[in-house]
């Protein structure tokens, strides 16, 4: 349905769309944080995967305030060490560092991110019924 730019409810999709944006973004780092929770280094004593973060902006669209990604930071929480010699990438003194991605708290954080996508995606599917009755209002 081609959405008409002179209605009232055209910032409130382009608001909507642009935070189901921002959280499949989201979703999609928390997916890469989570598939190399176990990613070590590749040399010995190199460092692991790092944890990323994502920070999100505020952006006008259409008269209004929606929010967008703004940039993917590395977490500097520092690595765990892991005493394992024989470990490829070991480092002289025998230590592996493990990547700093919690699996419990990215699961806790996916499980938010798809909370505010259907949140925002149910805003949409609102304001297209709105729209539809008010559509059959006029008609009658």
């Amino acid at each position: 349905m081609p959405i008409n730019k002179t209605t009232d409810t055209h910032p409130t999709l382009s608001v909507a769309a642009s935070a189901l944006r921002a959280q499949q973004a989201r979703m999609r780092i928390i997916a890469e944080n989570i598939a190399n929770a176990d990613s070590l280094a590749k040399t010995p004593g190199g460092d692991p995967y790092r944890n990323q973060i994502p920070v999100f902006e505020a952006t006008k669209i259409d008269g209004a305030m929606g929010v967008k990604l703004a940039a993917v930071r590395p977490d500097e929480t520092p690595f765990e060490e892991e005493y394992d010699p024989s470990h490829p990438a070991a480092d002289a003194n025998g230590y592996v560092k493990r990547p700093n991605v919690k699996s419990l708290i990215q699961s806790m954080d996916m499980r938010d991110a798809q909370r505010a996508y259907e949140a925002n995606l149910n805003v949409i599917e609102t304001t297209r019924s709105m729209e539809q009755k008010t559509l059959d209002i006029l008609k009658r």
